[in-house]
């Protein structure tokens, strides 16, 4: 390669590099999953070494000299006391041995101990306690300041506000203690369902959410989603020796100061332990919690560490080892294109079965049209299909290699494949959406979504009778069941005589049930259950709500009003309700003779368990654990999915599981299902 050559291609790599930092660290959206970016930056720190003198001339700042900038407007940036650096990876056996090599002879010592700890897939963190107090929480922005989110932190419930002090470990007066932010599999899954129900483009991976949620401006929405903290880390610390004098006994620190911290690590003597230490990571990370991508190799001993010293970005004492993405190679067949019950559709690869990470994959996400565009993925193409964030199969990427003439690029559909309605895309938004209302996929997903349990409950009413009464036309809309007439069920077939007249009964019981489930199933985006619960307690009626203002749910001073609905969510339910067919349909109900039953128990301030927190875990002899909720709800409770020291009951039933297992730890009093029966009857 020639200078101009060389000067060409590593101006072209630091703009390309940036561009993947501003998506990956501003927006938690990026484009290329780690594996693609590692090898683009390793590629431009070679050329930037081996043509000094074009890296010179390049002219743009190197991104190789410099972590990546996660701070965004909204946020007040706060300087770390001690530069919160990056951690250099590999992907290499070799290069990890070359790493113990250099400390080696950077060290003159032979036998060096490491600790071993997974490297959690999150967005990094840094907090501030002084005398024992927590006073702050910023993120690593570009290292020396990051966005102070203090408000954002103080919703998750395993940060406690002071560190406990204790014989052998001393709280030092002033500490930062570094770590990450993280999102359970569990949680993840539990949000895309919601997305699912909502008719919303699935998230692509815990550590983007994670990273979003993070900087929503709304401390309340944060609270929405359950966010996790670990840490692991010491940066500034006065008196300078208060974190210990080894990684492993800060470790334990952090523990005895009531701190959380990762649920494993290693210590090695030796880079040979350290392997084997990695390889068992490897083979028990599929158990854990959260998504793993590695593991960090760290000298034990603090001393040394301060001895190795860091480069401008990355400490010389620590190493990730990546694991290396798994992925596997099929054909794709077709490319289809589902319309959810909002109308955005969304694009969904039909492939070859093949055996992924365990399980057998036939279908994978393609995202939207763009990412489609931007891979240029054409039916018949091999591609290479990963697990996005270890969870949802998604296609990364197209083996051009082996395309075949006849593969052309696909035309994504401008017309709705349902109703024919041609597509709109809405400012902001890179989804395409189909308008039309009244298009027959989203009446069937909107009305499945009613009737559904977590909505109005009516029995009978699933998906297949859903598909009948949409398709014969006696129901476009929501409040068209309770119109439906004994004469046109009846005429279905034979027998259904039965079925038909508890299915009407069924539709009739639903009018008076909890308003909660009526907003709920109403579909406006962003809220769900809990927040249809949240709004119940505060408006009397669905037409109360569907008249609301901005100044009902934040006041003068930018605070919200009603717990748990923060602007985003505020917006959204005025957005809705600017819409005049929502505000019919609330009035079509209505007409219906649909009387929601308020939250009598709350609202009256009666019940037994007023001012009562109950945690729900394991299966009951003889009732779901919805129902258990839906009595205790009555009973003027409140249910929430994580024990603390604040909450009144665990109800256990078998197989329960962690919740069980903190509950004894904290002394929680442990009921059940016999127990709560008892406690409802006074």
């Amino acid at each position: 390669m020639t200078s101009p050559e060389a000067l060409q291609r590593i101006a072209a790599l630091r703009a390309e590099v940036a561009s993947h930092d501003e998506r990956y660290y501003r927006k938690a959206r990026p484009e290329v999953g780690d594996q693609e970016y590692d090898r683009l930056k390793r590629e431009l720190g070679d050329l930037e070494k081996r043509y000094p003198g074009a890296a010179a001339a390049a002219g743009a700042e190197t991104p190789t000299l410099r972590v990546g900038d996660d701070r965004s407007e909204g946020f007040q940036s706060y300087r770390h006391r001690q530069a919160m650096q990056s951690l250099d990876n590999t992907y290499s056996e070799a290069e990890l041995r070359e790493f113990h090599a250099r400390l080696v002879r950077l060290l003159g010592r032979e036998e060096l101990s490491y600790v071993v700890e997974p490297k959690i897939d999150g967005l990094a963190v840094s907090l501030t306690f002084e005398k024992g107090a927590l006073v702050r929480a910023v993120t690593r922005g570009n290292g020396v300041e990051g966005d102070d989110i203090t408000a954002n932190l103080l919703t998750l419930k395993s940060l406690p506000r002071k560190l406990k002090a204790s014989a052998l470990a001393p709280v030092p007066d002033m500490i930062e203690i570094r770590g990450e932010i993280f999102m359970t599999l569990a949680e993840f899954d539990r949000i895309n369902a919601a997305r699912d129900e909502e008719g919303e483009e699935r998230y692509a991976n815990p550590r983007n959410l994670a990273a979003g949620t993070v900087k929503l401006l709304d401390p309340r929405e944060v609270a929405g989603r359950r966010l996790e903290l670990v840490l692991y880390g010491v940066g500034a610390c006065e008196p300078v020796h208060a974190g210990g004098d080894t990684q492993s006994g800060y470790h334990a620190r952090l523990r005895a100061w009531g701190l959380p911290t990762v649920e494993r690590t290693w210590t090695a003597r030796g880079i040979d332990e350290a392997w084997a230490a990695i390889g068992e990571l490897d083979r028990m990370r599929a158990g854990f919690a959260y998504a793993t991508d590695g593991a960090v190799v760290k000298l034990d001993s603090l001393a040394l560490q301060r001895e190795a010293g860091s480069t401008s970005r990355a400490p010389r004492w620590a190493m990730a080892y990546k694991f290396a993405a798994e992925r596997a190679e099929t054909r794709l067949l077709a490319i289809s294109v589902q319309v959810g019950r909002t109308g955005v559709l969304t694009p969904v690869a039909e492939l070859e079965p093949v055996l992924l990470a365990g399980s057998t994959v036939s279908r994978a996400t393609l995202h939207n049209r763009d990412e489609i565009a931007r891979k240029d993925i054409r039916v018949g193409d091999f591609v290479y299909v990963e697990k996005a964030g270890e969870v949802i199969p998604a296609v990364v990427a197209v083996n051009t290699a082996r395309r075949a003439p006849e593969c052309v690029a696909f035309r994504f559909p401008t017309r709705c494949p349902s109703c024919g309605s041609a597509v709109v895309q809405v400012e902001g938004e890179v989804a395409l959406r189909c308008p039309n209302y009244e298009c027959p996929v989203q009446v069937r997903r909107r009305v499945q979504h009613f009737a559904s349990k977590a909505c109005v409950d009516i029995d009978g009413m699933g998906e297949a009778m859903v598909d009948v009464v949409v398709e014969k036309g006696w129901v476009r809309g929501v409040a068209d069941l309770y119109r439906l007439k004994r004469e046109d069920l009846l005429g279905l077939g034979k027998s259904v005589e039965k079925s038909s007249d508890n299915l009407l009964a069924a539709i009739e019981a639903s009018k008076g049930k909890e308003l909660w489930r009526f907003i709920h199933g109403l579909g406006i985006p962003h809220v769900g259950a809990a927040a249809a619960k949240d709004l119940a307690a505060r408006f009397p009626s669905l037409e109360a709500l569907s008249e609301s203002k901005i100044e009902n749910y934040i006041g003068k001073a930018k605070e919200s009003l009603i717990p748990g609905i923060g602007k985003t969510m505020a917006d959204a339910i005025l957005s809705h309700f600017n819409q005049p067919i929502n505000r019919t349909l609330v009035r079509d109900l209505a007409r219906a003779g649909v009387a929601p039953a308020p939250p009598a128990a709350v609202a009256h301030g009666t019940g037994p368990f007023l001012g009562k927190t109950f945690v729900l875990t394991g299966t009951l002899p003889s009732m779901t654990r919805e129902a258990a909720a839906a009595r205790i709800e009555a009973a003027g409770g409140k249910v929430s999915s994580s024990v603390s020291k604040k909450t009144s009951y665990v109800l256990a039933g078998s197989d329960a599981g962690s919740k069980l297992d903190k509950a004894l730890a904290l002394g929680v009093p442990v009921i059940g299902e016999e127990d709560l029966l008892s406690l409802l009857k006074g």
